[in-house]
């Protein structure tokens, strides 16, 4: 296992204000974007905007936010090991998968068919 996964990493007080900090700065642009209404439509996306940045650059400054900074390099770094299909095999699956949903859709619709017929006409007489 990862040793950086192992270790605990432990939120202090610092860290608390600062995610309170950050939670505010967010809230306080989603309010802005909404109060000021009348503004033009341009400083609000950017207002909106640099609020989200000012609270994930304020975020990130926590232990939480070093994590999850960590966890997203490691992950952008084994995204590039993947070997993704060629586009004839996702087409080739596609077509697989398409097929196997209509038999079994075909399927189910008989032995809807088969239950409705022995409860109605069997079992109900109607």
């Amino acid at each position: 296992m990862n040793a950086k996964v192992e270790q605990a990493s432990g939120t202090n007080a610092a860290d608390i204000v600062k995610l309170v900090l950050a939670a505010a700065i967010l809230v306080g642009g989603i309010a802005g974007f909404y109060y000021f209404a009348d503004a033009p439509q341009v400083l609000r996306i950017l207002g909106l905007m640099a609020a989200f940045v000012g609270a994930a650059f304020v975020g990130s400054l926590t232990a939480p936010g070093r994590s999850l900074r960590s966890f997203l390099t490691e992950s952008s770094f084994e995204l590039r090991k993947v070997v993704w299909p060629t586009r004839e095999e996702t087409i080739r699956t596609t077509g697989v998968i398409v097929v196997v949903v209509i038999i079994i859709s075909l399927i189910l619709g008989l032995i809807d068919l088969l239950l409705k017929f022995v409860v109605m006409d069997w079992l109900l007489k109607i």
